[in-house]
Parts: C-alpha cells; structure tokens; sequence
C-alpha cells in the first residue's frame, strides 16, 4: 500500500512559534532568577550577613498607655510617669545566677532583687524579659549601656508607670495598682498575654480595679532582630497598640481633700451628693495611705503599718464599713408609719424615759423622758421611746420595705471595691442569717436604727437626698468615659406622699435651727443655705442592767473601741436641696458633738466651694471656726498643725 507524503508546509510556523516562545519564558525566568540572586547576594548581603550570625526576630509585646483618670474639673488623679528599669532575657543571657553576678559589678543589686528575678526567670518562658530592678537612676541606665557586651541578654528599657499626684486624699476611690501576681491569674478564665509583660501593672482595689479592662488598654507589638549574644541590633517594625481610655470622675478634687483633711485625726468616714444628678462630689475614708507606695512596692514595714494599724486605714469605710445607723434611721421608721396610717404627725406618744416590752426594758436616751412627743418634736428631740412605740404599730415588714426604697439595704452601684449592701432585716432575712424567728424585740430595736440594721455612710447620704427631693436619687461615680457623659443619677419620683416628706424635711430643719434641737450649735446661719439634719449614735456595747443602776459608764471614761459611733446626715439648702452630707465617726461617742460638726464644715465648703466666711457661723462658734479653718488650711498646704483648743 502506498504511504500517503505529509504535507509539512503548515506545521513548520506554529512550530517555530512555539520554540520562539518558550525561548522568550525561559529567558524571562533566568532574569528573575538571575535579579532575585543579586538583590539576596548583592543588595541584602548585609542584611543575610546578620542573620549568617546566629541572628533571630523576637516578637515582644509593648504594654499600652494606661487610660488617665481625672475629677470631674480635670484635676488629674491618676497619671503616668517615665521609668527606667532593667531587664533580663534568660535564653540571651545563659545561666541566670551568673548573669546576675555579672550585672552587680555594674549596678547595685540587693539579695532580695537578685533572688526574685531568679524566681520570675524560673516562673516565666525563657524568651520573656524579666525586669531586675525598676526605676533605677540614669546613671544605673548609662552603665548597663556601656558595659552590653559583657552583659548579654541584659538591656535597659523606659517604661510607664502609675502615679498619683493627690497621693492619699483620693486613694480610697482611685484605688491602685500593682504587678500581677500569680494569685490575679489564678482568678482569670482566659489571662491576656499582656499579663506576661514584666512588672505588668494591674488594678488592684478602687476604680483602678472595677474599671480595668477599659484602663488598661490593648497590647501594641514589636519585632526586634537581636544577634547571638543577646543584643538588640534594630527594630524591625512597632505596633504601639491602643492606650486604654481615659476616664473622669464626679470627684471635686478640692472638696475631697478638704473632706479628708477636716477628718484628720479621726477614724471616719464622708459622702458628699449632689441632689440633682446624684454625682459623688466627695467620698472620704479617714486615715488614708499613700497609693504610691503599692505602686513602687510596698515595703514590710509601710504594709505592717497599714494592716496592723487599728484605724483601718486600708478600708474604704464609706461604702465598705456597714454601722447601725441609730437615730439618723428615724426617718426610715417615720415614713414607714406615716406611710401605712400608723400613726398621724399630730398624735402624741408619751415618753417616760424607757417602754417596756415583752418584759424588756427599752431606754431613751434622755433618762427623764420627753413626755407628750408628736411627730415633729420626736425628730427634733430625737425622741426614742416614740419610735420604740410607731416601729411597732408599722411592723418591720414597711420598715424594711422603706429602708430599701430609701437607699439602705441596697448595693449602690458604684465602681469601688467590697461596696457593702448594709441590711434592712425582715423576718425572712433573720429565718435564713439566723435560724430563728423574727420578735417585737427585735423590730423595737430596728425602729431606732440598732439591733440587725447596718447601713453605709454612702446609703446614709443616698437615704438623705432622697428624702431631700422625693426622687430616687442613684449615686453616680464616673461622670464621662473617653469624653462621653455617663447617664445621670438624678432618679425617677420615689412616690411617696409629697406632705409627708415636708413634714420630714421640716423636722430636720429644727434639729439643727431651733435652739432645743440635737444639733442647733451646728447651723448655719446664712440666709438663704440653713441646712436640716439628723444626728445618730449608734452603741457598740451591751449596757447591762447592773450598769444601768449604778450609772452607765461615761464613753470618755471607756476604752475607744468600746466607745459609741457619732452619725450625721444633712442637706442644704433646706429651701433648694443641692448637697447631701453624711458623717460617720467610729467611736465618736456623740453625733450632735464629732459628727455634726464636721457635716457642716464640709456642707459648707461644698456651699462656697471654698473656704466660707466666718459669718456663716453662729457667733458664739466663730472662733472656734477659725481655729479649725486654720488648722485645715495647714493639713491640706503641708504644714505643721495648729493645736486646736477646745476649751
């Protein structure tokens, strides 16, 4: 058969096509090859030089700008300052000991330090800096720098770290901070890696702790070339990360330490409202600490100072402490009757100085008696014997159900720590504290704020405004959050009867303005700010009945943990309630004589904001106004005291 001849005219020009192209690819290849292989062996040969060397890129997290906290002026009251600390990396630095002893040729280094950086070493992953001392001299920084070589693994850094500039006056609200230890971890589910930043530092009480996640910020990272003996040798990019936000108080700078320096001397405690928005202007806690030292850390002397000391200057006793609230508690048990028809403000109640229930003898403070008592007077006179009588024809059921309308008995929503939800005991609250059923005795007791009921001075100052507007008045502590207003606290209307809480306020009036009222050397005589208040004195002790018939034991004549808490609560003015005040001084013995005073020292300053004038003290109190504005005055400006007499 006949082999057919290929016709090859056709194929031969896609076929020289093709070559010419995968001739042109293959070109192209090489030269990007070829490019490639001069810019790695030419162009970046130092760069791979390095890297030849032993060299690596560590990844190093940047701890964030923590949020700044103001007072409601733009006072700062907790800031951030620049330190230099040292810092050491185990895998770079060999054997840690060595190390170490290495650095003490170069800096001092005390035991203590040498033996907790081995302990952080030994506790962190190898690549993690561990600081070796913190905010050490810049001649400490210069001798490290000079010396790297012969210190690997070893560097200085500048860091951030808290500070206080209002130091004790504000420490109770601000809180501090303080590194993390393994104790705060244990406490999270999922810890941030930030955490694991050298001397990382953490809110530990006051906002600084409630408010954590939006102070502290996200970490920024950092991509760092180090060479075989540990030194930086370039920054290869930075990501700073976001500062935490910054967040402003309603905290009166001044006013809260003209607050703390007017307590000075005792074991107490202040909260100034403001009765329209329900802003915290002050929130006062005496004895304080300086902040600062837990920030630097605290050393065992300052810490056994402070925890040992029986004034409890560590408690924020404001919202932490809980205290039976005595008379300052009549208004609860008041409204309660007057609410539920119990009583009418006209009808009398005798008082022959002590009632007698279930076979127990229930005292007033005044022994003689205050005779026919109506409403008005018991206030004004603070009559016992007339609660011990209306507590029980109310029940303790309104009662409670009044102290908790009012403010008691309620965890306030405040961003500070081991806030107290006080009690406003029932018979179900004792069944389930107690075990055991709820008697009249028990309900006489509460009726004048003894017995089972504990308050706060913050719900002492929360009960006040409200009784002073009708509404429910919620304290409110941070006031803007990166520039944005947080909602107000002024409250909704409490519904309760407006002529009945008039008939309050008026009662109030006249414990301080009539001259027979428990406070009356404690006005104001300025037209226009006269304020109305309430004492308390709450015991502490059992007066047994032995005593009593011998005669009960004065209070300046026991030892002062055995002494009766003085309580005050006011607000002025009496005619535009702005401010509400309340006063708790433990062992103060009397509230008309330790607390009462200084109510309406601080209800004045918040008046004026500022030091008032002498005049708006009743004229026989003026001199001894001007000694204690003096002796203020010196507290809040640093020096030395002035005797305060009291004769």
């Amino acid at each position: 058969m006949r082999r057919q001849r290929t016709d090859t005219s056709d194929v031969w020009p896609r076929m020289t096509r093709r070559a010419a192209l995968l001739g042109t690819a293959q070109l192209g290849l090489m030269g990007v090859l070829g490019w490639r292989m001069k810019e790695l062996q030419i162009d970046q040969a130092d760069e791979f030089a390095l890297l030849a060397e032993e060299n690596r890129v560590n990844m190093r997290l940047i701890p964030p700008a923590r949020g700044l906290i103001f007072d409601r002026n733009g006072v700062p009251l907790a800031t951030n300052e620049p330190v230099y600390r040292i810092v050491i990396v185990r895998e770079a630095a060999g054997e840690p000991q060595q190390a170490l002893a290495r650095l003490a040729r170069v800096m001092l280094l005390t035991p203590e330090e040498i033996e907790g950086a081995i302990s952080e070493m030994e506790r962190m992953a190898s690549f993690v800096p561990v600081t070796v001392k913190d905010r050490v001299t810049w001649d400490d920084v210069a001798r490290v720098m000079a010396n790297m070589p012969a210190l690997p693994g070893i560097t200085a850094e500048v860091g951030l770290s808290r500070h206080y500039p209002e130091g004790a006056d504000t420490a109770h609200v601000v809180g501090y901070v303080g590194p993390v230890s393994d104790y705060d971890l244990s406490l999270m589910e999922d810890p941030d890696p930030i955490f694991q930043i050298p001397k990382f530092q953490l809110g530990k009480t006051g906002v600084e702790a409630k408010l954590e996640d939006q102070l502290r910020g996200q970490a920024g990272t950092q991509r760092i070339e180090v060479n075989a003996t540990g030194r930086v040798m370039r920054e290869l990019s930075r990501d700073e990360g976001i500062p935490g936000t910054d967040i402003q108080l309603t905290i009166d700078a001044h006013l809260q330490a003209y607050v703390e320096a007017r307590m000075a001397g005792e074991s107490a405690a202040c909260v100034v409202i403001d009765c329209a928005t329900g802003d915290l202007l002050a929130v006062g806690n005496a004895p304080s600490f300086d902040p600062n030292l837990f920030v630097r850390g605290i050393s065992v002397l300052d810490w056994t100072s402070l925890n040992e000391n029986i004034y409890h200057p560590l408690a924020a006793k404001a919202v932490q402490g809980a205290y039976p609230p005595g008379s300052t508690f009549k208004m609860v048990t008041a409204l309660a009757a007057l609410e539920a028809g119990a009583i009418s403000p006209e009808e009398t109640v005798y008082c022959p100085g002590v009632t007698n229930v279930s076979g127990i003898k229930f005292h007033c403070w005044k022994s003689g008696g205050h005779g026919n008592v109506d409403f008005h007077d018991s206030l004004k006179f603070s009559c016992d014997c007339y609660y011990y009588e209306v507590g029980q024809r109310a029940g303790i059921e309104a009662i409670s159900a009044m102290a908790k309308r009012l403010g008691i008995g309620v965890r306030h929503d405040v961003p500070m720590s081991a806030v107290s939800e006080g009690i406003a005991p029932n018979a179900e609250w004792k069944q389930a504290q107690h075990d055991d059923v709820w008697r009249v005795g028990d309900t006489v007791n509460a009726s004048i704020g003894q017995g089972y009921v504990l308050a706060t001075p913050l719900q002492l100052a929360v009960m006040t405004a409200r009784i002073a507007t009708g509404r429910a008045v919620k304290p409110r502590l941070v006031k803007t959050v990166n520039g944005a207003e947080q909602p107000s606290g002024a409250g909704e209307p409490l519904g309760l009867n407006e002529n009945l809480l008039r008939r309050v306020r008026a009662s109030m009036f006249d414990v301080v303005n009539h001259q027979r009222g428990t406070a009356a050397r404690s006005r104001i005589v300025t037209e226009g700010m006269q304020m109305a208040g309430k004492t308390g004195t709450s015991q502490v002790r059992r007066i047994t009945p032995e005593e009593r018939a011998r005669g009960v034991t004065s209070n300046a004549d026991l030892p002062w943990e055995r002494r009766d808490h003085a309580l005050w609560v006011d607000f002025a003015p009496f005619d535009n309630p702005r401010y509400a005040v309340s006063v708790v001084v433990e062992h103060g013995s009397g509230g008309s004589t330790a607390a009462a005073p200084i109510g309406r020292d601080v209800t004045l300053q918040a008046l004026y904001r500022g030091f008032p004038p002498i005049e708006a003290y009743p004229e026989d109190r003026r001199e001894e106004a001007q000694q204690m504005q003096e002796r203020v005055r010196a507290i809040m400006q640093g020096r030395p005291i002035p005797a305060l007499d009291r004769a």
